[in-house]
């Protein structure tokens, strides 16, 4: 398997072995503060964004749950302006891109272009996806997100959604995108359940990813482990409201599923509960799994990191309600070249309110995110002309014996 990132020296977390205090650890050093386990460590101190420890803004990040909270209702939406576009999928179904209004005149063809994968029921009016578009924008980036069927009010046209593990979806607008872009490198962003599918997709295409990077946040990974943490104690509350988001696009397109023939079990869709509810009822029968354990059991991207080819770099919180640490596949990512995973003290799910910019602001993930994407298109700007040269000489060789 071909090495990605570049072998790094053993950091040192002096906290954990006792030589000084946790102050003192971060002072010597900033990534002390956090867990990190892969082979591309050693680029991390090249990282403007990580020359200072990871220090969550006080008060809201003593309880997980306040900090997700408090990021969901009173973080900033940015003001921008999207132009929405319809895609029609292979099957007849609807997903819609919102681009940055002006930007296809405004930037070069070859610029780079970041797909945002926002989480379940999520989409383009999301303050963390607005959040991560503009510091995008800012770098010279052109950034389109990626609204799931039914989800930022994209349009319903078959009577199937989406699911933890459905690809193709995805893999559509990869290829949409490269054709609109041709001269673009092509990168992505996937949040919560979207980092799921994110993951899943890299694993499926393996060496022929047209992805030059990519970022799993909050990802669940093992949703068997997420799906018993969801109805334990507070969780309850996430695991309602989600349930409510599924059931409001449901409702708005149940005309879609009347008379639908199949195991589906429309009333418990309808009236859904829980998330397990909604996907009993329906995800499960739509994407042919035996039953909703069998689909949170195959449908975990835990089991596809092993597969990736892309480079990947995973930020997770040690304290995530709805992506439980106990989930993510540590083993597996140390033993994939590609990979690269940073564990966070604290961050809550989807919150992470620390940095210059907290408490309304842009996550404390923003900048750390965009270094590590600036950092992967400049060995690809620097990789290209090595590689056309090598080429040209290789013509220039071939002539030669020609001759």
């Amino acid at each position: 398997m071909a090495r990605l990132f570049p072998s790094p020296p053993k950091l040192q977390c002096f906290s954990r072995r006792g030589k000084f205090s946790a102050s003192a650890a971060a002072a010597e050093n900033p990534l002390a503060s956090l867990e990190i386990i892969g082979s591309g460590e050693s680029l991390l101190a090249r990282f403007a964004s990580l020359r200072r420890p990871y220090r969550p803004f006080p008060v809201l990040a003593w309880n997980c749950h306040v900090e997700t909270i408090f990021a969901a209702f009173f973080r900033s939406l940015p003001d921008v302006r999207l132009r929405r576009e319809c895609l029609r999928t292979e099957d007849g179904g609807s997903v819609a891109l919102d681009w940055v209004s002006g930007d296809a005149a405004r930037l070069p063809p070859d610029s780079p272009t970041l797909i945002l994968l926002p989480g379940l029921t999520g989409g383009s009016d999301d303050t963390y996806v607005r959040h991560m578009l503009v510091k995008a924008r800012k770098e010279g980036w052109r950034v389109v997100v990626f609204n799931s069927r039914g989800c930022g009010h994209s349009p319903v046209t078959t009577p199937q959604f989406y699911s933890a593990s459905f690809t193709k979806d995805l893999s559509h607008v990869v290829k949409h995108v490269k054709f609109c872009f041709p001269e673009s490198n092509l990168y992505a962003i996937g949040w919560s359940l979207g980092a799921n599918i994110l993951v899943q997709y890299l694993a499926q295409e393996s060496h022929n990813c047209v992805l030059s990077g990519a970022v799993s946040l909050c990802n669940p990974f093992n949703l068997v482990i997420a799906d018993e943490d969801f109805r334990k104690g507070f969780n309850i509350v996430y695991d309602q409201a989600l349930a409510g988001g599924l059931r409001r696009i449901f409702k708005k397109h149940k005309l879609l599923f009347e008379d639908i023939d199949g195991d589906y079990n429309i009333q418990l869709a309808a009236n859904a509960k829980s998330v397990r509810d909604f996907d009993e009822g329906l995800t499960r029968v739509s994407f042919g799994f035996k039953s909703v354990d069998d689909y949170y059991s195959k449908s975990s991207s835990s089991d596809s990191i092993k597969a990736v080819q892309t480079p990947l770099l995973c930020i997770q919180a040690a304290n995530d309600p709805i992506a439980p640490s106990r989930g993510i596949p540590r083993e597996e990512i140390r033993a994939n070249p590609n990979v690269l995973l940073m564990v966070t003290p604290k961050g809550g799910h989807l919150g992470w309110i620390a940095g210059a910019e907290a408490p309304f602001g842009a996550p404390w993930t923003d900048p750390v995110v965009m270094d590590f994407l600036e950092h992967l298109q400049k060995e690809k700007q620097e990789t290209f002309p090595a590689q056309l040269n090598g080429a040209l000489q290789s013509t220039d060789k071939l002539h030669e014996v020609k001759v």
